[in-house]
């Protein structure tokens, strides 16, 4: 018989840094999930990844306590800073660009975050990516 799902948690934590304090800490432990075992299993699934990047984790907890979690890709606006070597986007976007990125640096990006997209196809995921790039102050060229 499967296990009773109690409800579920969505959090963003960086790569290889999970901790138990706060956000972390008070977010699992308010619903009563081990706060160290997901700190450890997160981490030691996360260690190949560039560190300190966000990952985004959807926790799944159960009546008996246990949890399960699935991790996503980085979000596109840290992948398009990354491509822009930009640390934060435009302040007024529409009238001042930040930075540019090319059509090349979007496939890129398309490509790694395709799975986690509403997208069909890479060239629906690329529209995608360039309005968001477009909303950060971002031009997207070539």
């Amino acid at each position: 018989m499967a296990k009773k799902i109690a409800g579920q948690l969505k959090l963003q934590v960086k790569a290889a840094s999970a901790t138990p304090s706060p956000p972390i800490g008070p977010a699992l432990g308010q619903r009563g999930i081990n706060i160290m075992e997901f700190c450890k299993a997160f981490n030691a699934q996360t260690q190949e990844m560039e560190k300190g990047s966000p990952v985004p984790v959807v926790i799944t907890y159960y009546v008996d306590k246990s949890f399960t979690f699935v991790m996503k890709t980085a979000p596109v606006s840290f992948f398009l800073k990354k491509a822009a070597g930009l640390t934060a986007g435009s302040k007024e976007p529409g009238k001042v660009n930040a930075g540019s990125v090319t059509r090349e640096q979007v496939r890129e990006i398309a490509t790694a975050k395709l799975k986690d997209l509403n997208a069909n196809d890479i060239d629906s995921a690329m529209l995608m990516i360039e309005g968001s790039a477009r909303s950060m102050g971002l031009e997207v060229v070539g």
